[in-house]
């Protein structure tokens, strides 16, 4: 098990480093360390099936990592195809709920594709394996993935009740411990804040989407978790323009690249490039805010 330790540890900074820092950074340097490490690991002796488990289940939150730092450079056939490789791991691995946890990450690689007739059945399958079997931080983690797919293919009562369980769930036994693999993007309670955003948003609910996006970027420590609190923070922006608000939102545009200082990622470089595109039309009506924050993001796009 001490080596299994290593390995979480190891994945865990490489993971605190992409989160800090996007996805950009640290690439190479994690396939790298997988396969001349991590991979020998995989193929050694065991002195019990539970550690062998236990490093299959590590290595698969490793694959899975190579996959969203993929997905954040704007690689999705990349992704996938780590995503694929994590999968075969985790299941191979027979932790509960793992294989599903990769299942859902797929299905909101999807829902960002803007495929989600293929999203529902894979977050169903996930949130199938993974109940009863795992932590109520963790269950929620996958009913709230659910609730999105089932909000974005027109299931609105449906979506609206899963994401009610979800919220539910995080105050069921919050003692218990969530396994490794389940904090891929920290705090569970941060996490279902986001996607319950998303779940608002697809239902036309942007108050409530507003009010969802902020909470998630207040549970996470902000100095781990610079890209997807800023990530969050443009979301909540984008929310509070639709509601009229624009100096609310020039705001909070305003905080989200505060977090950005040092982030390589696609994704951040499109968030900010979206917040130029939306102040377009107030620069032209010579509204203040407006012109600092867009001279403020075009700067930002030149250094990134």
């Amino acid at each position: 098990m001490a080596e299994v330790i290593a390995v979480r540890d190891i994945i865990s900074a490489f993971s605190d480093i992409d989160e800090r820092h996007g996805g950009l950074h640290g690439r190479s340097a994690l396939v790298t360390y997988l396969r001349d490490d991590v991979a020998p690991l995989c193929r050694g002796r065991f002195r019990t099936d539970e550690i062998r488990s236990q490093m299959l289940s590590a290595a698969s939150r490793g694959v899975h990592l190579l996959g969203w730092k993929s997905y954040d450079a704007g690689h999705q056939g990349l992704a996938q195809r780590y995503y694929l490789q994590s999968y075969a791991l985790a299941a191979e691995s027979g932790i509960a709920g793992h294989d599903g946890f990769v299942m859902r990450t797929m299905a909101m690689q999807g829902l960002k594709l803007h495929r989600p007739e293929h999203c529902r059945s894979l977050a169903e399958t996930g949130l199938a394996r993974a109940k009863g079997r795992v932590d109520s931080q963790t269950e929620a983690l996958f009913r709230i993935v659910y609730a999105h797919t089932l909000a974005k293919t027109g299931h609105r009562r449906s979506s609206l009740a899963e994401a009610e369980r979800a919220h539910l769930l995080l105050s069921t036994n919050p003692g218990d411990e969530v396994p490794f693999w389940a904090l891929a993007w920290g705090p569970p309670v941060a996490s279902v804040h986001s996607r319950a955003a998303k779940v608002y948003e697809a239902l036309g609910d942007h108050a409530a989407a507003a009010e969802q996006y902020a909470g998630a970027a207040t549970s996470r420590p902000s100095g781990t978790y610079a890209r997807i609190v800023a990530l969050d923070l443009v979301a909540a922006a984008e929310m509070q323009l639709k509601r009229g608000g624009i100096e609310q939102a020039c705001s909070t545009w305003n905080q989200a690249i505060d977090h950005l200082d040092g982030v390589r990622s696609v994704r951040t470089r499109k968030a900010v490039t979206r917040i130029r595109v939306e102040l377009g039309r107030f620069r032209a009506r010579g509204l203040r805010c407006a012109a600092e924050l867009d001279e403020r993001a075009r700067d930002f796009l030149t250094r990134a």
